[in-house]
């Protein structure tokens, strides 16, 4: 079976990128995974949209796209390690 995971909001501080699923989940990957997030303007990185039915979150101002299932992924983990 393959279920969708979908965001609802996207919040983020110093440390962590947070993403708020539609089913009431928290997931949360260290900023330091994504260069791109973590050197842009706190303008540039609150306006986001999400994309592909939910399941990816697009930043236009930076053109950059990350897919909600690669944060749950242990390659990106490993990769990051």
């Amino acid at each position: 079976m393959n279920i969708l995971v979908k965001g609802k909001a996207v919040h983020f501080d110093d440390r962590y990128l947070h993403v708020e699923l539609e089913d009431g989940r928290l997931i949360s990957t260290p900023m330091g995974w994504y260069k791109e997030l973590q050197e842009a303007p706190v303008k540039e990185i609150t306006n986001y949209l999400f994309i592909c039915r939910g399941t990816g979150i697009e930043w236009p101002g930076l053109d950059y796209h990350l897919s909600i299932e690669s944060m749950l992924n242990l390659h990106v983990q490993q990769r990051a390690a």
